[in-house]
């Protein structure tokens, strides 16, 4: 991660927690399970960034990959991860924000 003292926040992730009515044919991340996954991440990612670099894990509205979902995108590398699991947020903190490397398999 490239530190950048122009950027409020050296990371910026929005996590979809978006619910729509069970009728839906476009599906809901929130349905996924994704405030509980975002929260994970979120107290996980706190553990990390203390004193290096500045990461904000924001709740999202509707990021319009419903049916990929639960999904986020990373700014300011503007990469999107479907995620499924705390396995799937481990591997996102692990390698992408604390390696520098792509997530291959979560991509989107």
């Amino acid at each position: 991660m490239i530190k950048n003292n122009k950027l409020f926040y050296d990371m910026h992730i929005f996590c979809c927690t978006n619910i729509r009515p069970s009728a839906s044919t476009r599906g809901s991340c929130a349905r996924k399970d994704s405030v509980k996954l975002r929260e994970y991440m979120k107290e996980e990612v706190k553990k990390i960034s203390q004193n290096r670099i500045k990461i904000r894990v924001n709740a999202s509205g509707c990021l319009d990959r419903c049916s990929l979902g639960p999904v986020m995108v990373i700014y300011p590398d503007g990469v999107w991860y479907s995620f499924k699991n705390k396995q799937d947020i481990d591997d996102i903190i692990q390698n992408h924000i604390m390696q520098n490397t792509l997530v291959e398999h979560l991509m989107i």
